[in-house]
């Protein structure tokens, strides 16, 4: 059954030591903003992150970085947030850089249950080294393992109360695949509303994905991050 959650304690309960974490978002656009600050209250640590960056400077996961709370983060495009190539050289993270396709395949075979796969993307480079090699119809190509995670925090534009999700433009982006593979799938979004409110064309994540759902309490604007009623 659906949890429609009042309070980020709550719906952040899943989340403990050691555990692996989904979080969406490009930069912070289509972050789960009111979800991360809860863990940055939350007595929690040894994360391993897997998202596309850790966010900025003291925002998004950027402020879950500087509590020291990731101990890894596996993603693509990590200069966003200055402060992940410090923690690096200080050996205070370990990080895995994948290619922004390859990310998404990996967490696309998690959730379709496919142990992992091979792409040329990376063959020959320095993120090769290690990964199985194979030559297929004359090409080579590299394994790449699929990713899932214990828990995905999301973000999405509108739910029902069933936990179907439609999402805003390209807010969109990591979220949808997020949602296939983690064991425990927990959304933020701006607004919740009866079922069959929702155009069945519209709904992108169905309802059996998502466990549990909570409006959002800070959003990001042309201005910043803001918070909300």
């Amino acid at each position: 059954m659906l949890k429609l959650y009042q309070d980020i304690e709550s719906a952040i309960s899943c989340v403990k030591n050691g555990y692996t974490l989904m979080v969406g978002g490009f930069g912070l656009i289509g972050a789960p903003l009111t979800l991360i600050d809860g863990l940055t209250k939350k007595d929690v640590e040894g994360l391993t992150v897997i998202s596309n960056n850790l966010g900025e400077k003291g925002k998004g996961l950027g402020a879950l970085l500087s509590q020291k709370k990731i101990k890894k983060a596996i993603g693509s495009y990590f200069t966003s947030n200055r402060e992940v190539g410090d923690c690096y050289q200080r050996g205070e993270i370990e990080l895995e850089l994948l290619p922004q396709g390859t990310l998404s395949e990996s967490m696309r075979a998690g959730g379709a249950g496919i142990g992992g796969y091979y792409t040329k993307t990376g063959v020959g480079t320095e993120l090769a080294i290690g990964k199985e090699e194979r030559e297929i119809n004359g090409t080579k190509y590299i394994f790449e393992p699929a990713l899932r995670a214990n828990v995905a925090l999301i973000r999405a534009w509108k739910a029902d109360t069933l936990g179907n999700l439609v999402y805003y433009k390209t807010a969109r982006n990591f979220n949808p695949l997020m949602a296939t593979a983690a064991d425990v799938v927990i959304a933020e979004v701006d607004e919740i509303v009866e079922p069959g409110e929702l155009s069945p064309e519209e709904i992108v994540t169905p309802h059996l994905f998502v466990d549990g759902v909570i409006k959002a309490k800070k959003i990001l604007t042309k201005e910043g991050v803001i918070d909300v009623e």
